[in-house]
């Protein structure tokens, strides 16, 4: 089992960045593929990138491609979203989840996770 604990969200101007991070506990992190959602408010939860055990392949949502960066330290068992750009349709609960399965370069269902993060907020004005 793992847990995990997201932070860094916030409040940023569209066009902005902000950079989440995400640290993990118990069994080995450098196991697990990561990945991040993101869940606005009346809607479903998205996926919006993943990262292999490695780090070395990544896959991320079609809205969010040449913007956000997913990265990994396995050293400090954390995992980043880097944010650039915002704009304010980004606004919404970003969650961070761990499976411990093999990495495919697709979009991932929710469902295919099963330990989450809290989550953070993350809004981004106009």
């Amino acid at each position: 089992q793992v847990q995990l604990v997201e932070s860094g969200g916030g409040l940023v101007q569209a066009g902005g960045s902000l950079r989440l991070s995400c640290t993990a506990s118990g069994r080995t992190f450098s196991g697990y593929v990561m990945g991040w959602f993101r869940q606005a408010p009346g809607k479903e939860r998205d996926f919006v990138a993943s990262i292999s055990q490695s780090g070395g392949s990544t896959a991320y949502a079609d809205s969010v491609k040449d913007r956000f960066t997913i990265s990994r330290d396995n050293a400090k068992n954390t995992v980043y979203l880097q944010m650039s750009s915002l704009k304010p349709e980004d606004t919404a609960v970003y969650s961070c989840a761990a499976a411990y399965k093999v990495f495919h370069s697709g979009t991932y269902r929710p469902t295919e996770f099963p330990y989450w993060g809290q989550g953070t907020q993350v809004t981004v004005s106009s």
